[in-house]
């Protein structure tokens, strides 16, 4: 049975992008992006809403990866998943390995966990905090920037209520902090 797995790289005040949407501030450098890449390796499927999977679509492009390795690895990583994207809006997908659903469902998300070889993994904080309310998250994996951006999209759900228990964390050169929790369902 796998994880389901939410991670997120946030300001320190806890906002995945800016009031005007902007996430330039949350760009990992070559350390913390090699470590994003070690986490994800594992993962056989991403859930993702669809301006998440929007935004990570282009790592199915050779233009956006360019020759960089730590872009290279992760773009290899991210293709060789397959993908959910939770949609009612979207009707067609740009990247292989990719299906639609017009909604989400707690119990597909449990029947994919049940049926998993690996981990789970899920992207964007409206998707994520359905699967919170829902009881399903197992595990998160915050990346707090040191930056405070005063607003914008949170990175973990209001009107929710759940124990974290600290896992491990890091420190990175750039000031990064990971902090990794079991969630207590």
């Amino acid at each position: 049975m796998g994880k389901l797995i939410y991670s997120a790289i946030t300001s320190l005040d806890g906002y995945i992008e800016d009031q005007s949407g902007n996430f330039d501030w949350a760009e990992p450098d070559e350390e913390v992006h090699a470590f994003v890449n070690d986490l994800d390796r594992p993962f056989g499927i991403h859930l993702y809403g669809r301006r998440m999977y929007e935004t990570m679509a282009v790592w199915e492009t050779e233009e956006h990866v360019g020759d960089r390795p730590v872009s290279v690895d992760f773009a290899e990583v991210w293709r060789a998943a397959d993908k959910v994207v939770f949609s009612r809006t979207l009707k067609k997908v740009s990247t292989a390995r990719t299906r639609i659903e017009p909604t989400f469902e707690p119990d597909l998300i449990r029947q994919l966990k049940s049926s998993a070889q690996t981990d789970l993994s899920i992207g964007g904080p409206d998707l994520a905090a359905s699967a919170f309310r829902a009881g399903l998250i197992d595990e998160c994996h915050l990346f707090l920037n040191p930056v405070v951006v005063g607003g914008g999209k949170r990175a973990l759900p209001s009107q929710v209520r759940t124990r974290l228990a600290l896992l491990d964390e890091r420190r990175f050169g750039n000031g990064v902090v990971h902090l990794h929790y079991s969630v207590s369902n």
